[in-house]
């Protein structure tokens, strides 16, 4: 009687797992049609609520402008992030290896992350991975159509932030002009 239970508790665990890796391919493949995503976002950083709108061009690059006061826009262009405050004529550098972002903006990490994370259904689908700090990221799918709805993470600063987004378009034309980094102060 005790094999039996096993052997249906094994199956009944294997078949979900086989959901879950389903799912995951399902994600992999439908990422890997996607060269660049234009979004409107919401950032909540520690209770700080920002919006506004990017464009993310897979591999590595990333405008964010901020609807703020000050003008924010954030530019990551493989390399280099820059934080400007357009308003204060204020350019911010930092180098983009100290990001988690280098995870999500490189299309072969984001698929190495959704392959080796652990999978969560909520209300949507949730991969959740720690990276080699033990920071941990969690990349959210929507469950009905698959697509990127956002990420949770920790950063350096032990800040959590939360990134919620609305995907306006998918491999719409790009001007690369938009990703150059701005001079120095």
């Amino acid at each position: 009687m005790f094999s039996k239970l096993l052997l249906v508790f094994f199956i009944f665990i294997n078949f979900f797992s086989n959901l879950y890796a389903n799912e995951k391919l399902l994600i992999i493949n439908q990422l890997i049609k996607i060269d660049n995503i234009t979004f409107d976002f919401v950032q909540i950083t520690n209770q700080k609520k920002e919006l506004g709108s990017c464009i993310l061009v897979f591999n590595n690059k990333l405008k964010c402008s901020y609807q703020d006061s000050k003008h924010k826009e954030v530019l990551i262009n493989g390399k280099r992030l820059v934080v400007s405050q357009k308003r204060y004529n204020k350019n911010y550098f930092y180098p983009i290896s100290n990001s988690f972002l280098i995870k999500i903006l490189n299309k072969n990490s984001l698929i190495n992350l959704i392959q080796e994370s652990n999978y969560e259904l909520k209300n949507n689908i949730e991969l959740l991975y720690l990276d080699e700090n033990k920071r941990r990221i969690t990349i959210l799918f929507d469950k009905k159509n698959l697509n990127l709805i956002g990420w949770k993470v920790v950063d350096q600063l032990q800040n959590n932030i939360n990134f919620s987004l609305k995907i306006k378009s998918i491999n719409s034309k790009v001007d690369s002009k938009l990703f150059i980094i701005p001079s120095s102060n």
